[in-house]
């Protein structure tokens, strides 16, 4: 069972994130918050498995209290349609990927699930938009180094911070998808991400890609 807890201030809209949410058999919600500091006083309490998050909420917004949750649990941050200008610095502060409010019922309950399994939800789509509002935003200093990381794993890191697939990389680089699969392993490891939302985000830190490209 996914256990799940709903952050936002819009009462209607946990209301309906709820109940999309426990009609699902493996699902269940655990707990509701408002503002963002109750987000974090429930999360550890009840250790869900993942957060729906809020950027703007009261008191405290959903970047910091996605930082102050950690690793207790893995957070979806939830944004208006157009991009939140924040949403780079929630993945920064620890969020595994993030979806629109205007995201269809079933995208949300996958969502729910692919974050919940210890994957990132940054489909290649998603994560141009992501590159896109990184092109509008003060350059991150450089912060994150690449030392161990191979030739072929900088271009593996390249292409995901670029929006491609692990079948669209595959293409690219003529390597069997097992192999992608095994570059990303051995990058996750070598740059301690958790996931390819920090891959993507060590991209940008450590200078390879830049926002030019």
């Amino acid at each position: 069972m996914i256990r799940v807890l709903i952050a936002d201030d819009q009462a209607l809209l946990r209301g309906s994130f709820r109940v999309l949410v426990d009609s699902e058999p493996d699902l269940i919600v655990v707990g509701e918050a408002s503002t963002g500091a109750e987000a974090v006083s429930v999360a550890l309490e009840e250790r869900p498995d993942v957060v729906l998050m809020d950027v703007r909420m009261p008191e405290m917004d959903g970047i910091e209290a996605t930082r102050r949750i950690g690793d207790v649990s893995r957070v979806l941050i939830v944004t208006m349609f157009d991009l939140d200008a924040y949403v780079y610095d929630a993945l920064r502060a620890g969020a595994s990927g993030f979806l629109f409010k205007d995201t269809p019922p079933a995208e949300l309950l996958t969502a729910i699930r692919v974050v919940a399994g210890g994957d990132a939800l940054l489909a290649p789509t998603v994560t141009r938009r992501l590159i896109q509002e990184f092109t509008r935003t003060p350059a991150v200093p450089r912060v994150r180094g690449l030392e161990g990381v191979t030739e072929r794993e900088r271009e593996v890191l390249t292409l995901i911070a670029r929006g491609l697939s692990n079948n669209e990389i595959s293409a690219y680089l003529q390597l069997s998808l097992a192999t992608v699969k095994t570059h990303i392993s051995r990058l996750l490891a070598k740059l301690e991400a958790r996931d390819r939302a920090q891959l993507v985000i060590a991209a940008y830190e450590s200078g390879l890609v830049g926002a030019t490209q």
